[in-house]
């Protein structure tokens, strides 16, 4: 298998983006399934690299990236060392840069015979996923898209990071990492452009347009998304599956770093879900 970590994906005036991909050499016909992750995530993440070779083991070129905005940078692209970047991200920022990522796809691997890029998958965790059915709502290139554990409101969120009246008076609110321990900022401008983009960044109505077929994935014990955000994901669109991972948390049972050689049995039966939907004509 070809494995190639940190491409730079130059983009001009705007923040770069790292890119790794994991495709084989011999063979044929490999579709593309690019991955998003989630708030306060990264490419590098826990058990992603294993994720992402099983599903190129089964005949796919995968796909991931950190968002611009994320928190990390070229030099160091695991954990926030960007904290100012970080403040600055909103969801529009990440549909620009899923936006040029797809670009990207499509020009990089132009010459290579064997990757259908004719054929783009979208998965997406968490946040990632919200940003994924928009982008899919609005993308032709996009064939199927996979959600894990996504929420189904960007609103509800937004207006949850604090009291709004503080946080214009102030300019920015903070939250703790729990992992890191870090004070990661938010500054006012996300609330101002979810304001000014609010029709474009509504799930359901993404969710209501998509004409793609969309796998839901989402374990039964999420504490940081409800389940109900799955169902209701659902319940939007009549073409849509659902699949529910019994005793499955937020990441699927990994954590970072994730120092065994194996996904954790919940993740290997969503790559299980995820390469039969794939692999459905």
């Amino acid at each position: 298998m070809e494995i190639i970590k940190n491409i730079v994906l130059e983009r001009g005036a705007k923040k770069p983006i790292l890119i790794d991909t994991f495709f084989s050499k011999e063979t044929l016909h490999q579709p593309v399934v690019v991955f998003c992750h989630g708030y306060k995530g990264f490419k590098d993440w826990g058990a992603w690299d294993l994720m992402a070779e099983s599903v190129a083991k089964s005949g796919f070129c995968f796909v991931k990236f950190n968002f611009s905005h994320n928190g990390g940078t070229v030099e160091n692209p695991i954990d926030f060392p960007d904290l100012e970047a970080f403040g600055n991200n909103n969801y529009t920022k990440e549909l620009d840069d899923l936006h040029d990522v797809l670009t990207w796809v499509k020009e990089y691997f132009a010459g290579y015979k064997n990757i259908d890029t004719n054929s783009i998958n979208l998965i997406g965790h968490s946040r990632g996923g919200g940003i994924s059915i928009i982008k899919a709502s609005e993308d032709n290139r996009i064939q199927k898209l996979i959600t894990l554990a996504s929420i189904s409101d960007f609103g509800k969120r937004t207006a949850t990071i604090g009291n709004l009246k503080e946080w214009k008076e102030t300019g920015v609110k903070y939250v703790v990492n729990g992992r890191t321990k870090q004070q990661m900022p938010h500054y006012y401008q996300f609330y101002t452009d979810f304001k000014q983009n609010e029709a474009r960044l509504n799930i359901k109505s993404a969710e209501e347009k998509l004409e793609i077929p969309h796998l839901i994935i989402h374990g039964d014990n999420d504490t940081s998304i409800s389940i109900n955000e799955a169902k209701e994901l659902y319940e939007w669109n009549s073409k849509n599956e659902l699949a529910i991972i019994k005793g499955a948390d937020h990441v699927f049972n990994v954590k970072h770093p994730w120092n065994n050689t194996a996904l954790s049995t919940e993740l290997e039966n969503v790559v299980e879900l995820v390469l039969a939907f794939l692999n459905t004509k």
